[in-house]
């Protein structure tokens, strides 16, 4: 007999949930999703953008929008705005970054913020792509081959050693000098490209990080969703298999469910190396030697993160969230990735013993030890911006 709904324990609709933004424009149509998940669970939801007009200012489900001005605000005017909303909202809400520079931000302050705001863990080692680069070394997970030139020669140099073409990343892309900065990911033909591209990234106060790329195929995106708590252990999540999307950038704009225990226990393994609390997407490619090598990290609600939701409680990986924070029990979920809790159920009949769950396996390591991260098989044929 198939079980019934699952109960999950009601949000605390005592403690609202601010969504900031600091880059421009209004917040991502992906935003709706974690908007109206929380809206419809009875939490009052604000956020602040630098702009209005996008379907999250337009949803029935958010409460109020709050605009800051236009530009980065700077530490000491992002603390006053926050205090600011704080006092307007009159009790302690969680503080849920939509953007890098939001995360960063929020995490340098978090010692500032306590009694206003609950906030996930710090991000940095995630939101840089070199650190996640060499995060990807120390666990052995794959990672395409990668250098951070220390100027525009060894820029040049690098391009020429890596081999053409490569995928060109700023390292903190919200430095980029506008309007001839890089986008997600500029694909880099010459040894000269790179020179000109690090004297940009000079200007711009950022890195610039060169990455061999790893070609597109059918079904060679992969990603992971979830939310964890402390220690790294994963409350909801799992994988999937993405549709469409730019072949040299790695994230795609459409996905659907699938298992896959090689991106799942390399999430877990990344999670738990952390003990990262929050919310985690990742980003995954399959090489031509079938190793999935991870591309990419956000720490916020992915565009996908819906896929992950418990049919029968409604649960999600921002509900989840907000259960954590505000101190309330998580319930296990079917499914969920990582070990489960301690079974609690009465003993079956006859002194039966439940079977236990299989060990996870460790991924095995990627083939040689390069200088800087695991190389990745030669690239295909060139890529076209």
């Amino acid at each position: 007999m198939g079980e019934g709904p699952r109960a999950v324990p009601p949000l605390d609709t005592g403690v609202p949930v601010l969504l900031l933004r600091l880059g421009p424009g209004p917040l991502p149509r992906d935003t709706l999703g974690a908007v109206r998940s929380l809206g419809r669970a009875g939490v009052e939801v604000h956020a602040v953008a630098a702009a209005p007009d996008g379907p999250v200012d337009r949803s029935r489900h958010l409460h109020r929008m709050h605009l800051h001005p236009a530009g980065p605000p700077s530490p000491a005017a992002l603390l006053d705005l926050l205090r600011d909303l704080s006092d307007g909202l009159g009790r302690p809400a969680v503080l849920l970054p939509m953007d890098d520079r939001a995360a960063l931000a929020a995490a340098r302050l978090a010692g500032r913020l306590l009694g206003r705001y609950l906030l996930p863990g710090p991000p940095e080692r995630l939101t840089d792509p070199a650190e996640l680069a060499l995060l990807c070394r120390e666990l052995d997970l794959p990672h395409p081959a990668t250098a951070v030139p220390t100027g525009p020669r060894q820029a040049a140099e690098a391009a020429a050693g890596l081999g053409l073409p490569l995928v060109a990343l700023w390292r903190h892309p919200w430095l980029r000098p506008p309007p001839a900065g890089l986008s997600a990911g500029t694909v880099v033909h010459t040894p000269d490209d790179a020179r000109r591209l690090h004297e940009l990234a000079e200007r711009a106060g950022g890195g610039l990080l060169l990455r061999r790329p790893l070609p597109a195929g059918p079904g060679t995106d992969w990603f992971f969703h979830g939310c964890f708590t402390r220690g790294g252990r994963c409350l909801i999540g799992g994988t999937g298999r993405a549709g469409r999307g730019r072949p040299w950038t790695g994230p795609a704009t459409a996905g659907r469910r699938l298992p896959h225990p090689e991106v799942e226990r390399a999430a877990l393994r990344l999670a738990g190396h952390l003990a990262h609390r929050g919310l985690l997407d990742l980003d995954f490619r399959r090489d031509a030697d079938g190793r999935h090598h991870l591309l990419g990290a956000e720490v916020r609600p992915g565009a996908r993160f819906r896929l992950f939701a418990d049919p029968s409680s409604g649960l999600d990986a921002v509900r989840a969230l907000h259960l954590d924070l505000t101190g309330r029990t998580v319930p296990p979920v079917p499914g969920a990735p990582g070990p489960r809790p301690p079974d609690t159920r009465p003993a079956l009949p006859g002194g039966l013993a439940r079977t236990p769950p299989p060990p996870v396996r460790p991924l095995a390591a990627p083939h040689g030890t390069p200088r800087g991260v695991p190389p990745a098989p030669a690239p295909g044929p060139p890529l076209r911006p």
